[in-house]
Order: C-alpha cells, then sequence, then structure tokens
C-alpha cells in the first residue's frame, strides 16, 4: 500500500501503525513524489492508497486518479482535517469514496484500511456469485 502525506509526522505515523498490522507499506509526501514511488515500485502491485486530499504540488484525487490508470483495481482512501465544504469541492465525499477525517487514532487508521481492503473482497464474492469468471483476489 502507499500512503501520501504531506506532514512528515502524519506520515511516519500512518506507516508505522500499517506496517505493524503487517501491510508492506510505501510512502511519499506528495502526489507528484507518489507518482514517482509508484513508478519505481518493483513488488507486488499497490491495492491501496492512503492519502491527504489536500496538499502542495499535486492533491490526492489528481493522484489517485493517474494511479488507477496503472492499478485499475487501486482501492484509495482519502483523510483530510478539511472541513466538509473544502473538501466537497474536491469531490471526496461523493457518494462511493472512501473518507477518514483527521485527526484519527492508530486503532481507527487500522480498522478503517481493513474494512476498505474487506470491501474489495466482499464485492470479488459477489461477482464470482454472480458467475463472473474473470473475478479474482489479491494478496493483500
Amino acid at each position: 500500500m502507499l500512503v501520501v502525506e504531506d506532514e512528515p509526522s502524519v506520515r511516519q505515523l500512518a506507516r508505522g501503525v500499517l506496517e505493524t498490522q503487517g501491510y508492506e507499506v510505501l510512502s511519499a509526501s506528495n502526489g507528484q513524489d507518489a507518482l514517482r514511488v509508484a513508478r519505481g515500485h518493483k513488488g507486488s502491485p499497490i491495492r491501496l492508497v492512503v492519502t491527504d486530499v489536500i496538499m502542495p504540488q499535486m492533491g490526492g484525487k489528481v493522484m489517485a486518479e493517474w494511479l488507477k490508470t496503472t492499478y485499475p483495481d487501486l482501492k484509495v482512501l482519502f483523510t483530510s482535517g478539511y472541513t466538509g465544504d473544502t473538501i466537497a469541492h474536491h469531490g471526496v465525499l461523493d457518494a462511493g469514496v472512501e473518507f477518514l477525517p483527521k485527526p484519527y487514532t492508530p486503532a481507527i487508521l487500522a480498522r478503517k484500511v481493513r474494512e476498505v481492503l474487506d470491501n474489495r473482497i466482499a464485492s470479488h464474492h459477489q461477482e464470482k456469485k454472480r458467475g463472473n469468471p474473470d473475478a479474482s483476489i489479491k494478496a493483500t
């Protein structure tokens, strides 16, 4: 997974919490940095991006759209400390978009990440039940 956060202390905390949960975690300081990190990543596909919405150089929504061209099954969890009106302008509060307001505790972050990843697995099982032979689960 990839954590994208312009505030170093929040980025380090999120990365540490998620690594403690057993995830392989890459990190970046803004959207442009995230694209560079993703291009250089040679391991298993990135399944989830946990990203701040508003960052210098390139925000989370634009960065996520670019990443989805390479990782079409990518899940995105947006985070922000801004008010709902400010982030709504960025399209993050649209239906179906996963969002975690800041500040959050380590336990809440870990639980929300698991929930987002499990939602993907649940939709895989629904596709499988519908007889979609292309449905497949990728390792967490």
